[in-house]
């Protein structure tokens, strides 16, 4: 059953009360003052309401007058609620709903939206980030196709800003028209570029000949986003990436992981398909993954490393992995010792303690190239 809040439409000071009781019995303030031990004064500041009720003074009252001490606090308390100060505006409560449906704090800190006290200008500042009209407005998440460590369908609010902040940056990425054709010519070029950690920083150009933009927006706190693939309108795909594991196989798998989205045009006319992350130890098992996500997790790992190479290899190898054995692989194949140490743990045919020295740092070398948001890195755009 709902509660109903009743307020007092006046709320008197206690002194009145006491006034009230201590001429009802014929006395002066000056005889009250010597019933309770106390000043005259502080009698006259009492009835004045220029002295608040304390505990003490409330014990007091109470056995003078032959009532609970609780009954003067509770009156004091009342008035003192009185005085304050009423919102008109419901500030404190406008507030808290804003913080409930947007990372309110991490986005002023972010510059995604400007910081300010005034909470109308606040509340004006998220609802135009998030597209929405009040806060009782659902927002309208962007089609996306997303690798990450949470629910495939649910989305908490850090999540939602961090689409709509790829989506509200992406728009600035200059690329060419795209292009089925150019986007499957932009693939055969990453294929190069994968034994270098120095040349992922062409990997944003080559995605912008193909018309994909490419940008890189750092995750926000107790978010675990590695990547998304949303769409602008039908011929304008975008792929972001977090970042979050700043290791080269992270970066191509999850990459790869998107370019597969866009190849299949996932997110463009579905709500999303989000998944665990691929990179690390906490690997969600295959068989809980969406379709499309499997078939882009297949995609990342076959682009990289034929699946019957990586086999033969494992079988012949299996369980003595040096790291002799492993850049002889690496150098057949042409590509970074790193995403065979990469595909390895995958695979939990080597431990993830088991030459990481091997799991090159990628992160300055593509935010330097890309359109990136964090890590540092402020863009003047908020709103």
């Amino acid at each position: 059953m709902e509660t109903v809040e009743r307020t007092q439409a006046e709320v008197f000071p206690p002194g009145e009360f006491i006034k009230e009781e201590i001429e009802a019995r014929g006395w002066s303030q000056v005889e009250f003052a010597e019933i309770l031990g106390r000043p005259p004064r502080l009698v006259s500041e009492l009835i004045a309401g220029k002295r608040a009720v304390t505990p003490e003074t409330a014990r007091g009252l109470g056995q003078a007058f032959g009532t609970s001490a609780q009954l003067w606090m509770n009156l004091e308390g009342s008035y003192q609620l009185s005085k304050t100060v009423h919102d008109g505006s419901n500030s404190i409560s406008r507030r808290a709903k804003l913080y409930e449906i947007a990372p309110v704090k991490e986005m002023v800190r972010r510059h995604w939206i400007e910081p300010t006290k005034n909470i109308d200008v606040l509340e004006k500042c998220v609802l135009k980030f998030l597209g929405i009209n009040s806060v009782d407005e659902q927002p309208q998440l962007l089609p996306h196709a997303a690798r990450k460590s949470t629910s495939y369908t649910d989305h908490s609010p850090s999540e939602t800003a961090w689409l709509f902040r790829v989506r509200q940056l992406a728009k600035a990425v200059d690329v060419k028209p795209y292009s089925e054709q150019a986007f499957s010519l932009a693939l055969s070029k990453l294929k190069n570029l994968l034994r270098n950690p120095e040349d992922t920083h062409q990997v944003p150009r080559v995605l912008a000949e193909a018309g994909v933009r490419f940008l890189v927006v750092e995750t926000l706190p107790q978010t675990r986003i590695d990547g998304a693939c949303l769409w602008l309108d039908d011929h304008s795909p975008v792929i972001a990436l977090t970042l979050r594991f700043d290791r080269i196989d992270g970066f191509w798998h999850t990459l790869l992981h998107e370019c597969k989205h866009v190849k299949q045009k996932d997110g463009l006319d579905e709500g999303g398909l989000l998944d665990k992350d691929l990179v690390g130890e906490t690997t969600l098992p295959v068989e809980e993954k969406p379709v499309a996500e499997k078939s882009a997790d297949e995609f990342a790992v076959g682009f990289t490393i034929p699946k019957d190479d990586l086999d033969n290899f494992i079988s012949r190898v299996y369980p003595l992995f040096s790291k002799t054995k492993i850049l002889g692989l690496a150098a057949r194949l042409d590509i970074h010792p790193g995403i065979v140490v990469g595909q390895l743990q995958y695979r939990k045919a080597i431990p993830y303690s088991h030459s990481r020295e091997m799991l090159a740092k990628v992160r300055n070398i593509v935010t330097d190239a890309a359109l990136t948001d964090g890590f540092g890195s402020i863009l003047a755009t908020a709103v």
